[in-house]
C-alpha cells in the first residue's frame, strides 16, 4: 500500500547574498526601489512540497506516488526521481510551461527574499486522483488552488483518507474554502503561524478546528509538535539536531513522517516521533532532497533519540 502525494514540483535556485539586505535598502525610499545583490555563492536544488514529501517516504522504504504537473523543463528532475526510484508515472507534463521556479537570495542574517514562478503547477486541475487499489491514504499540499480544491473532492468521494496540508498556500483560501477542507479531511496539518491563520480566517478555537478533523497536528519547530485526536492533545518532543544548515523543507519532511507512521499504523507517539526525527535530520542538510540514510540507521538514531524502538 502506498500515499498519493498531491501537490508542487519545483526547482530552488538558491543565492546567497554576503551581506546584510538592510545596508542596501532605504528605509525612505522603499517607494521606489531599485537595488542589486552580488550573489557569488547559487546552488539549484529540486523541490516542491510533493516532491520532498516522496523522498522523505522514499527514505523510510515505502513507495510514494507524486500527483503533480510540470513543465518542459523537467527532464532533470525526472532523472533524479528516477535515480532514487520514485514513480512518476502521474506527473504530467505541460509543454508549453515551466516547472514551478523558486529564487530564493539569503542574506547574513537569514532574511530571504523570494520570487516564486507557479509555472505548470496553475493546471494541477487537469490532474485527477486515480482509481488505484493500492493507495491507502493521500495528502494535499500547496499546489495550485482548484487543483487543491479539486483533488481534496475526489479523495473524499473515492474513499480515501487524507492529510489537508495548506502550508505556504493558505493564503489563497478565504475561511469557508478552509473549512470545506476541514470537512473533507480526515487529518490536517499546519505549523503554527498556520494555526494562527487558519483560526483568523475560519472564526474557530484550535479545539474546534480539532473537531472537525480525526487528527490535527500542529509543528512548533525547536519546540516540537502537538497531536490533537479524540479530545487529547499528544506533545510529541523535538529529535535534536546535530548542526543547523538549512531549515527549508524540515515541513515536508515531518509530513512524510505522519504518512509513514499512518501506512503503518503506527500510534501516534510514535508516529509524531518518526516525524520528528525525519524532520531533524533534514535540517542537518544543505537543500530538500540531499540527505540519506539506511532504514537500520535510522532506527537506531530513534533509538539513541527516544529510548525506544518502532
Amino acid at each position: 500500500m502506498t500515499a498519493l502525494i498531491c501537490g508542487s514540483m519545483a526547482y530552488d535556485t538558491i543565492m546567497v547574498f554576503h551581506d546584510k539586505f538592510k545596508h542596501h535598502i532605504l528605509a525612505d525610499k522603499v517607494h521606489m526601489l531599485n537595488v542589486s545583490f552580488l550573489v557569488p555563492a547559487m546552488r539549484r536544488e529540486y523541490g516542491g512540497c510533493a516532491g520532498n514529501i516522496a523522498y522523505n517516504l522514499k527514505l523510510l522504504q515505502e513507495e510514494p506516488l507524486i500527483m503533480a504537473t510540470v513543465g518542459h523543463d523537467f527532464e532533470p528532475y525526472a532523472q533524479w526521481l528516477s535515480k532514487c526510484g520514485i514513480n512518476t508515472r502521474y506527473i504530467k507534463v505541460m509543454d508549453d510551461h515551466y516547472t514551478g521556479q523558486a529564487y530564493i537570495t539569503t542574506d547574513e542574517d537569514d532574511n530571504q527574499i523570494t520570487a516564486f514562478h507557479p509555472g505548470a503547477m496553475s493546471f494541477s486541475h487537469l490532474n485527477d486522483v486515480p482509481l488505484a487499489s493500492d493507495i491507502c491514504i493521500g495528502i494535499v499540499s500547496p499546489d495550485g488552488k482548484q487543483g487543491m480544491q479539486q483533488h481534496a473532492e475526489q479523495l473524499a468521494e473515492l474513499g480515501i483518507p487524507f492529510i489537508f496540508d495548506p502550508g505556504q498556500g493558505m493564503p489563497m483560501f478565504d475561511g469557508a474554502e478552509l473549512l470545506q477542507f476541514l470537512e473533507l479531511a480526515n487529518y490536517a496539518t499546519l505549523n503554527d503561524y498556520e494555526a494562527e491563520l487558519m483560526q483568523q480566517r475560519t472564526g474557530l478555537t484550535l479545539e474546534q478546528i480539532a473537531d472537525k478533523v480525526d487528527v490535527l497536528v500542529i509543528t512548533l519547530g525547536a519546540q516540537g509538535s502537538r497531536i490533537y485526536t479524540q479530545g487529547e492533545c499528544i506533545d510529541i518532543p523535538p529529535a535534536p539536531v546535530k548542526a543547523i544548515a538549512d531549515p527549508t523543507g524540515c515541513g515536508d519532511a515531518y509530513r512524510a513522517g505522519l504518512l509513514y507512521g499512518l501506512i503503518n499504523d503506527y500510534d501516534w507517539q510514535v508516529t509524531g516521533r518518526i516525524a520528528s526525527l525525519l524532520g531533524a535530520i533534514k535540517i542537518e542538510h544543505h537543500g530538500t532532497q540531499n540527505h540519506t540514510f539506511s532504514m537500520a540507521e535510522f532506527k537506531q538514531r530513534y533509538l539513541d533519540t527516544f529510548g525506544s524502538t518502532f
